[in-house]
């Protein structure tokens, strides 16, 4: 689906291991000032003051989490430093450092690599991350990539996922949905390939849902937005699995339950129309897709009127006993058990 508009294939055993670690690292920089040593010694040396330190590891194998009929290599290695990234965000931490690990089979050649790391750098640099360290190795088939992400936050900035009471609001940014959608699209439109190869795809109609799939964004912003806000979230979650996955997640660590309301999803009227061309039922997916990665987050119900005018953030739900479960309330008023039918990296 994707053409190659790079044909010249340069073997990487051409340059050997460290010829090709210094060819795709060339472009990085170090902005961040706790970088006190990065790429090039037996470890990168960091120094965090009387900062706490955050860390989190995504891993990403072909096949698996991403398919390169449709997925060029400079947006997956953007959306590889993302999703990284949005973990450190929703511990309401700064992202400050990465580590890019890439194991890589021998059916990618060099100009296939650069183009991974063009992404990875374009990221760095939009997310001002310095990328510190990594590993280059071979694969037996397939692409793999692993980053960790470092970030740093005063220790009464942190937010983890068990801190929800009773009462407390359900919020969550942007809107949710629309990747899922878009991948939805991208694999209707590689299975008309397969079957016609000169078929080309009109995607103007997805131009949204697409681009959610395949360049998403961290919400680095919301730390600020909040701060400006004087507002802390009591627990908070990124939503890459699934909304209700998420809310789960929050439930189970702060022991309570939770309303979530239909009418109140925020939901994009690109996504509602692809939805009905699928005729997939949008709340379903809105809850279940995944890959959005908006931040989802309880606060204080005396926070209300901070946010309740703020167009970054809408509020879904309440949180209540443990006792009384966790609940979707229909549009009809009707009490629905919620269900995790989000992705799970295990069992899919």
């Amino acid at each position: 689906m994707i053409e190659d508009k790079n044909p010249q294939r340069t073997s990487i055993a051409q340059l050997g291991e460290f010829g090709l670690i210094d060819h795709l690292t060339k472009n990085f920089e170090i902005n961040q000032s706790s970088t006190l040593k990065g790429i090039g010694d037996d470890a990168a040396v960091l120094d965090f003051k009387d900062k706490k330190v955050v860390v989190s590891t995504d891993l990403l194998i072909e096949g698996v989490h991403f398919d390169l009929a449709y997925m060029p290599l400079k947006h997956l290695g953007y959306k590889a430093v993302v999703v990284n990234v949005s973990d450190i965000c929703a511990m309401n931490a700064k992202a400050t450092q990465i580590t890019v690990s890439v194991a890589v089979s021998n059916r990618f050649p060099l100009e296939a690599l650069e183009e991974l790391f063009a992404g990875i750098t374009h990221a760095a640099a939009e997310y001002k991350v310095d990328v510190i360290g990594g590993d280059t190795t071979s694969s037996q088939k397939g692409l793999i990539i692993s980053i960790t992400a470092i970030g740093e936050a005063n220790e009464d900035e942190i937010v983890y996922r068990n801190g929800a009471k009773e009462t407390d609001l359900l919020v969550v940014t942007g809107d949710i949905g629309a990747a899922y959608m878009g991948l939805q699209v991208l694999e209707r439109e590689k299975q008309v390939f397969q079957v016609n190869p000169n078929s080309q795809p009109d995607l103007d109609a997805y131009t949204y849902l697409i681009e959610r799939q395949l360049k998403p964004e961290a919400r680095k912003d919301v730390r600020t937005l909040l701060h400006a806000l004087e507002v802390k979230p009591t627990a908070m979650i990124d939503i890459s699995d699934g909304l209700s996955s998420e809310i789960m997640h929050i439930c189970k660590q702060s022991k309570v339950g939770c309303n979530l309301y239909e009418d109140k999803l925020p939901i994009d009227p690109q996504f509602i129309n692809v939805c009905e061309e699928f005729n997939i039922d949008s709340t379903t997916v809105a809850i279940n897709g995944g890959e959005d990665y908006e931040l989802l987050f309880t606060i204080s119900i005396q926070d209300f009127e901070k946010i309740k005018a703020n167009p970054n953030f809408t509020i879904i739900g309440h949180m209540t006993q443990e006792s009384e479960g966790i609940h979707l309330i229909t549009r009809a008023n009707t009490k629905i058990p919620l269900k995790a039918r989000g992705w799970d990296a295990i069992s899919e």
